[in-house]
């Protein structure tokens, strides 16, 4: 049966003054195996989607330290440290830039443009220091090895002659991690499955919403505010 609201309030006022915790538990009570199926079969899809069909990706990364120039019987002043933390900005564009990104798919005779390349490199000071490490994803750990070390070789004397102050050098050699560092399997699992648990709540809600038919005595009573008489029960015959 429709509901019909009387006078004095609409049908979404009506129902925003007598929304309760009790009724929403219930709900979910009542759709707890749709939603959990929900969530189960989204964190699925998330958890094949990332195993099958996003490739993994390595990295390979390695360390130079950034020293600004000075005379060799110079004593090393918290001034002179403090420039070459902040020469590591500097030096990152320059690592990332055509000049030496060029050059490194020239040397290893990568097919890949300098915009594609430069997207797999990452430059980052390391906990605020003047050491600077250069990261690298590629599919080919091999490859992102390759790239890293090549960088390495070039970069130098380019920021050198470049800047024209300060010097660049290499603290570890690239070295390339034996499991990939993305997709995370597990965060885009739950995700997934989060994604889906909110969806299937969301959908519980707005059906139950959208529902204006009266389901039970009561709902007569709380919507209305008639006075239920009597109750025609369901009964099942049987044949």
């Amino acid at each position: 049966m429709p509901r019909d609201w009387p006078q004095g309030g609409t049908a979404v006022e009506q129902e925003y003054e007598t929304i309760d915790l009790r009724e929403i538990l219930f709900l979910i009570k009542n759709n707890l195996l749709a939603i959990v199926a929900s969530t189960v079969i989204c964190a699925l899809l998330g958890f094949i989607v990332t195993t099958f069909l996003i490739t993994p990706q390595y990295e390979a990364s390695a360390t130079m330290i950034v020293n600004s120039r000075q005379e060799r019987t110079a004593n090393l002043t918290n001034d002179m440290i403090t420039t070459a933390k902040n020469l590591v900005a500097t030096y990152s564009i320059i690592v990332k830039s055509d000049t030496v990104l060029n050059e490194v798919i020239g040397q290893l005779g990568l097919e890949l443009s300098y915009e594609q390349l430069e997207k797999k490199v990452t430059v980052s000071a390391v906990d605020s220091t003047q050491v600077m490490k250069i990261a690298v994803e590629d599919e080919n750990p091999a490859q992102a090895k390759a790239i890293a070390e090549a960088i390495t070789q070039i970069a130098p004397p380019i920021i050198q002659d470049k800047v024209e102050a300060g010097s660049v050098k290499v603290i570890s050699e690239a070295r390339a991690g034996e499991k990939p560092v993305s997709p995370n399997k597990r965060m885009n699992t739950a995700i997934a499955g989060l994604l889906g648990l909110v969806l299937s709540v969301g959908a519980v809600f707005l059906r139950e919403m959208l529902n204006n038919t009266f389901k039970t005595d009561e709902d007569i009573q709380k919507y209305l505010g008639f006075t239920v008489l009597g109750v025609i029960p369901h009964v099942e015959m049987e044949g």
